[in-house]
């Protein structure tokens, strides 16, 4: 069976549903198959947006991280503390001097926080953003792919079930003859 580059397995179409319906592959188990087969790709891409949602979300924060190790690396070179507002509490920031460092400390997740230094730190958060930018293009990607099966395969439970009633049509004008 074809698929795309992450597995999720392409739909196949019907041509002629002649030759596709036999005696073991009546009409209704066609369709029942065909029916499961969309709600498989909808329930793929429900899943594919939601890590779509969380890569957008995780991918400013990972540039901002980003941006400020990088003023921490300029501020040490030029030997100046760093003047920035830190907030207490909703509406209260004070002022703050931050002097030169060569160490940040990062958030992992999971209440897990390692001290790095500089380096270290810009090359992580540098190889995590590149990893979630990635990310989002092949879901961006398998998100079209899945919604080109889902149409795929409405379209040959339609072909299928029109067949069918044409089929039912035509035994009904022969056995009224």
């Amino acid at each position: 069976m074809e698929t795309n580059p992450r597995g999720i397995p392409k739909a196949p179409f019907i041509e002629n549903v002649d030759e596709y319906i036999s005696e073991e592959n009546t009409t209704e188990i066609t369709l029942r198959k065909f029916q499961e087969a969309v709600s498989k790709y909808k329930f793929m891409e429900a899943n594919l947006l939601q890590k779509k949602k969380s890569l957008e979300m995780k991918i400013p924060e990972l540039k901002k991280t980003l941006d400020v190790i990088k003023l921490l690396l300029e501020k040490k070179e030029s030997n100046e503390p760093l003047e920035t507002q830190f907030e207490l509490h909703e509406t209260l920031y004070a002022n703050a001097q931050i002097p030169t460092t060569d160490k940040v400390n990062l958030w992992l997740g999971a209440n897990v926080m390692l001290e790095y230094s500089l380096d270290e730190a810009l090359e992580l958060i540098d190889s995590k953003l590149s990893t979630a930018k990635n990310s989002l293009e092949q879901a961006n990607e398998d998100a079209l792919f899945l919604r080109d099966q889902i149409t795929t395969m409405e379209v040959n439970i339609a072909r299928v079930y029109n067949w069918d009633v044409k089929q039912r049509r035509n035994n009904k004008d022969k056995s009224e003859q």
